[in-house]
C-alpha cells in the first residue's frame, strides 16, 4: 500500500504527499498535479480546495505544535 502523508502546516495549508486522488462529495475527481499539493485550511482561497496563499492576508493562525 502506498503511503500518503498529510501535514497541517502551522498557520498555513495542509501539505499532501504521496499517491492520492481528490474527489468531490458527488464523486467527481478534482485534478491535481504530481504527488504533492497544498489544500486550504483557512477557507479564504479563491481556488478551493487548493491553497492560494490567502491565509497570509487573512491572518490565519493555527499552530498545532504550540502547547495548549
Amino acid at each position: 500500500m502506498t503511503e500518503v502523508i498529510i501535514i497541517p502546516n502551522n498557520n498555513g495549508p495542509y501539505q499532501v504527499k504521496g499517491k492520492f486522488k481528490i474527489m468531490t462529495e458527488g464523486g467527481r475527481e478534482i485534478a491535481s498535479d504530481g504527488d504533492e499539493t497544498w489544500l486550504c485550511r483557512c477557507g479564504q482561497s479563491a481556488n478551493k480546495p487548493f491553497c492560494d496563499g490567502s491565509h497570509k492576508k487573512a491572518g490565519f493562525k493555527n499552530n498545532l505544535d504550540e502547547k495548549s
